[in-house]
């Protein structure tokens, strides 16, 4: 894939002429009436039609967003009518959100592609308003007698082509439905956006291609079951490299107590694979009885991007894995997407994992009641309880050299309240660690800007300009504590995280939050630690013979 790279210079000057009107200029067109224009960095390669196929979708063949023909089936608009009908038959939820914004602007300057782009469209308010008007058009009396007066207009190709810009400059994040004082959720109609669009074959392929690959191979990247079971072992011999301790995962064992599944980029990707060490570290210091499988190996779902019956079915793997296996329950790793779809949709979607048992940890004996009917427990809440039982011998001063701070992840934060035990964690495993300003973290944390399936390369403008409210708030605490690594607990935050902090913020590096759980663990019959696990030198410690480590 080609790679966009836009300039510093040229990117923060696009990003003040177009926040003019906050100035007090007003755009010369009604959003109505302003056309889009597809350029290099804004948009995303179409899905390719072998992709499209392989997961029997609709409309596949070669196109691209820029083509002046989509080659939309003949009866594309009524498919569209009819699926956004279906949806709101379906959600009582949508349809009271379809009716009940009254443009206060609240939400107005929360979104993080409105506050890097300055265009009104990416206002969510105005965002909602592209789905919208076709509703009053087609749905309502006043918008079918009024039409335009009535904010309606007519479903086109060009509506469409603005549904793909805009709803794809959508992370599905939901910060500005903290900030909606009737609640409404954004991200609710970028999903029906994108399934309606799907549905007449309007699509892009990073997403659509790992999906396939999950559908195929039980992970993103299609790797076969003895390649992913070679990538893990591979990382061993590195544990062994930097500790002299020899971990000792098992694949695909039945009668195991607990399954483990994370997202694929902790066994590929950099810095996911420093993540993956420290499960594998934390794992065998506790004599976990867990298993890893290479058919459900993956813990992200891209379905959850497309529509509800992909992601119901990609989601279904990992369930039916852990009964073929006979374990317990499921350990779940450091993602985001992958949490929002066993934490909110997994019940009505794949129904209550009654097969397997309510999730106790077996080293401290605590029932983890929020699991009670997904069976499956966050590795933060699991690897927290553990530290607070005292189970684990730490020496944070192995991260010493590290000066962190913590992005929260909009996902896990937002969709189920993970927000204190990664701190709790962070602040026992290092002695440096900065917490952004208090309105880009925690419920009100910044989306990394590249989320819900948008991290490919051809969309680098566009990425850049959505993760630079991120990367202001944590040059405001490199600038001011000398920060030099930002920890996330979300596989595509990582990578995303870390090609942005090299264009805004050079210096920060990228981490997950169990490579410093690996770094400070204390592991019997270990050698000497002289580095990290990334095999960066740690610095000089002054041994203490009173001190209990």
């Amino acid at each position: 894939m080609s790679k966009y790279v836009p300039t510093r210079k040229n990117l923060l000057k696009s990003i003040e002429e177009e926040s003019n009107f906050l100035s007090g200029l007003t755009p010369e067109k009604e959003w109505l009436d302003t056309p889009i224009s597809f350029r290099p960095g804004n948009w995303c390669h179409g899905g390719k039609p072998q992709v499209i196929e392989s997961l029997d979708a609709p409309n596949p063949r070669k196109w691209s967003p820029n083509d002046k023909d989509w080659q939309l089936p003949a009866n594309w608009q009524k498919i569209i009518h009819q699926g956004m009908k279906d949806q709101l038959d379906k959600s009582r939820t949508l349809k009271i959100f379809m009716d009940t914004c009254v443009r206060c602007g609240a939400c107005a300057d929360k979104c993080h592609f409105f506050l890097g782009s300055g265009d009104p469209k990416n206002m969510p308010v105005l965002r909602q308003e592209l789905i919208r008007s076709i509703y009053r058009k087609d749905f309502t009396l006043g918008g079918k007698l009024l039409g335009r007066l009535a904010g309606a207009r007519e479903m086109t190709e060009d509506v469409l082509k603005e549904w793909f810009m805009y709803f794809h400059q959508c992370t599905e994040c939901r910060r500005c439905s903290v900030f909606c004082p009737f609640g409404i959720d954004t991200a609710e109609f970028t999903s029906m956006a994108r399934e309606l669009m799907h549905s007449v074959g309007v699509n892009i392929n990073w997403i659509m291609e790992p999906a396939s690959n999950c559908n195929r191979t039980g992970n993103h990247l299609g790797i076969e079951p003895h390649t992913f079971k070679q990538m893990v072992e591979s990382l061993v011999e590195d544990i062994e490299d930097v500790t002299g301790v020899t971990v000792e995962p098992t694949f695909n064992r039945k009668g195991a107590e607990i399954l483990f599944i994370t997202p694929s980029g902790d066994i590929f990707a950099d810095p996911g694979v420093y993540t993956m060490m420290g499960y594998l570290l934390l794992f065998h210091h506790i004599g976990l009885d867990y298993t890893i499988s290479t058919y459900a190996s993956e813990g992200g779902n891209f379905g959850s991007f497309v529509s509800h019956d992909l992601t119901k079915k990609l989601n279904a793997k990992m369930y039916h894995e852990a009964e073929r296996l006979g374990v317990k329950w499921i350990l779940g790793g450091e993602c985001g997407h992958m949490w929002r779809v066993i934490h909110q949709y997994m019940d009505t979607m794949n129904g209550p994992a009654d097969f397997l048992e309510e999730p106790v940890s077996p080293i401290t004996g605590t029932k983890f009641e929020n699991a009670r009917s997904t069976k499956m427990v966050h590795i933060a809440e699991f690897t927290a309880d553990l530290i607070k039982n005292d189970r684990l011998k730490l020496d944070p001063r192995r991260n010493n050299h590290r000066t962190v701070t913590f992005h929260d992840s909009c996902n896990p934060v937002r969709a189920m309240g993970m927000v204190e035990e990664p701190r709790y964690i962070l602040k026992n495993v290092c002695n440096n660690f900065h917490e952004m300003p208090e309105n880009t973290i925690r419920e009100q944390t910044f989306c990394c800007g590249s989320g819900s399936g948008l991290n490919t390369n051809e969309y680098m403008d566009i990425r850049m300009r959505g993760g630079f409210p991120r990367a202001n708030a944590v040059k405001h605490v490199h600038d001011k504590h000398k920060v030099n690594l930002l920890t996330a607990i979300c596989a595509i935050d990582r990578v995303t995280l870390k090609t942005l902090m090299e264009y805004w913020v050079p210096g920060v590096e990228v981490s997950g939050l169990h490579e410093l759980v690996g770094n400070a663990l204390v592991m019997e019959g270990e050698s000497e630690r002289t580095e990290d696990l990334r095999e960066d030198p740690l610095e000089e410690i002054e041994e203490d013979e009173d001190e209990d480590i």
